[in-house]
């Protein structure tokens, strides 16, 4: 991220005359007139006409003192930075010279009235740069949609707004919240607020697409004769029937159970079944085992 100082090559105690003194010698050094198709020079001058046009303003000045250089780069775009900074008039008192006074005239080499693009422009609104955030939820709050309030810093303090998390959000994706985000330097208008969704794993629950899995055990016996089971799912308890002879890792599904979406589709539940084989035998239960096996089973 630019320290403008840095750039500058000034201290962040340097007063306003210093830091015009600096960027004069500077510009001098790197203006495009004395160093033809130098892309390095003309990218210095760019740097520290964009950091003059910071330092050189003392509301922009104590704005980037007071968040940081990567709060303000965040909070305003460089439209925001350039606005009300006449760059002609600031060289000319630094006498320049050459296509009568003014350094960045000339359309022949591509213009540079702005000194970070190589043609005119239309006017548009300037580009402000979200808020970026991150916010966990359960499987259950990603699975069904949910509300968080998140604390956004401005002005030195802390500002709750309200968002809402859509239902069937997935993991790593970003919520963009328009009009939650910082003011334009101007104070016209706000930008976004990104949320980065972090959704925690479920014990149980597993996602495949809009449907929502779960693994669940039953006894032999119960998977030879055929049962009534219950199972847990998003909308609480729920039974299903397993037929008889059901092989294990079957999938039963559950219908309308699984993740919602604010189409008003919802996906269903998976139900795998899982036959548990025990381990150890009971004195009781072996006979009765060796004569299933005796009957061919």
């Amino acid at each position: 991220m630019k320290n403008y100082y840095s750039v500058l090559e000034v201290p962040k105690s340097a007063s306003d005359d210093e830091i015009k003194k600096a960027y004069r010698k500077l510009a001098m050094q790197y203006h495009p007139d004395r160093n033809e198709g130098d892309q390095k020079a003309e990218e210095k001058f760019k740097a520290v006409s964009e950091a003059y046009a910071v330092l050189g303003d003392k509301k922009k000045r104590n704005q980037y003192d007071h968040i940081g250089s990567e709060g303000f780069h965040q909070k305003f775009s460089q439209d925001d930075i350039f606005r009300d900074f006449d760059m002609n008039e600031i060289l000319r008192d630094f006498g320049f010279g050459g296509r009568g006074g003014n350094p960045f005239h000339g359309q022949e080499r591509g213009g540079f009235g702005n000194p970070f693009s190589q043609r005119q422009s239309p006017p548009h609104k300037p580009q402000i740069q979200p808020v970026k955030k991150e916010c966990t939820i359960t499987f259950e709050e990603a699975a069904l949609g949910c509300q968080r309030t998140i604390a956004i810093a401005r002005d030195g303090g802390n500002e709750q707004t309200n968002v809402k998390i859509p239902s069937g959000v997935t993991h790593g994706k970003i919520v963009r919240v328009p009009g939650k985000g910082q003011m334009s330097i101007i104070g016209n208008r706000r930008g976004d607020l990104h949320l980065l969704i972090n959704v925690l794993p479920h014990p149980l629950f597993h996602r495949e697409g809009r449907d929502v899995l779960i693994n669940k055990e039953i006894k032999l016996t119960q998977a030879l004769l055929g049962s009534t089971i219950e199972v847990e799912t998003l909308n609480g308890i729920k039974s299903i029937k397993i037929p008889p002879g059901t092989q294990s890792s079957t999938k039963m599904r559950l219908k309308g159970v699984g993740i919602k979406f604010s189409s008003g589709v919802r996906g269903d539940q998976l139900v795998r079944v899982i036959i548990k084989v025990p381990k150890e035998l009971t004195q009781d239960q072996i006979p009765h085992v060796q004569f299933l096996q005796d009957t061919g089973i």
